[in-house]
């Protein structure tokens, strides 16, 4: 396992690696990457990926450290293919989470010789209607501080009824530990999302691609996942059923059909 950084021009970008296999994958994750980056976290992020090791190596990376006013998902995918560049990382499957989602689609679309195969789970092609009220809510939570209504919101947003019974009551709890000193760089990944729309380009992808979604999503909406596959020439798309926008943590066997559409 490996906790690293990458040089992307005068700022460097987190990222963990884990297993030793011939076949590379590269996770980006979503919103919460804007809170809390990947930095020192390769053994608990690895849990999930474990049995895999033998046949993949992976990464998951953190936007870079310092990013520009107005930086853009465009931006984000043309710096993520240089970190792989410069990592070594001549193609690997893309697995892209909520926001991570959005940027991989344009990697796809801008660099499709690097990419083997796109995995987007819970995201969308756009910033539709559902999007730009959840983003723009945390928004605004965030410039009055209100760090514990954020967390809460973003998990009712998030999770099914069952897990939020079970486990709602955490998540004031958890708030009081993981208010970041600075917002800056959540604010910069949430305006990059309001300005996002690849709808007119989704056809340009033609690597094999998974769509994964929930069929209560409240942060995305329940249309997205829809449209991409509508998009997206000979996509494949599996929707939980009563789960939302966490399926890739409440589904049991979320991550058995990720690897199983890569190794076929």
């Amino acid at each position: 396992m490996k906790n690293g950084s990458v040089r992307i021009g005068r700022t460097d970008m987190f990222y963990v690696s884990f297993g030793s296999g011939p076949r590379n994958m590269v996770i980006l994750p979503g919103l919460s990457d804007g809170l809390a980056t990947v930095k020192g976290k390769a053994w608990i992020l690895s849990l999930p990926y474990r049995k895999y090791f033998r046949d993949y190596t992976i990464y998951m990376f953190s936007r870079k450290n310092d990013m520009p006013e107005g930086y853009t998902i465009e931006n984000m995918a043309d710096d993520q293919i240089l970190a792989m560049k410069t990592l070594g990382i001549k193609q690997a499957a893309l697995l892209g989470v909520s926001q991570g989602g959005m940027i991989t689609q344009v990697m796809v679309m801008k660099y499709p010789e690097l990419v083997t195969k796109l995995i987007l789970a819970v995201t969308a092609p756009d910033a539709n209607d559902t999007a730009k009220a959840a983003v723009s809510s945390w928004i605004e939570m965030v410039k009055q501080g209100d760090h514990k209504a954020l967390m809460v919101d973003t998990a009712k947003k998030m999770y099914s009824d069952g897990y939020l019974k079970k486990y709602g009551w955490s998540f004031p709890l958890i708030a009081i530990f993981t208010k970041p000193k600075s917002y800056d760089r959540f604010l910069k990944n949430a305006y990059a999302i309001l300005e996002f729309d690849v709808r007119d380009s989704l056809s340009k992808i033609s690597c094999p691609t998974l769509i994964l979604a929930g069929s209560e999503d409240h942060t995305v909406g329940n249309e997205a996942a829809y449209e991409l596959k509508n998009g997206i020439p000979g996509s494949e798309l599996f929707v939980y059923q009563g789960l939302g926008h966490g399926a890739f943590e409440e589904a049991n066997d979320f991550y058995e059909r990720v690897f199983e559409f890569c190794s076929r």
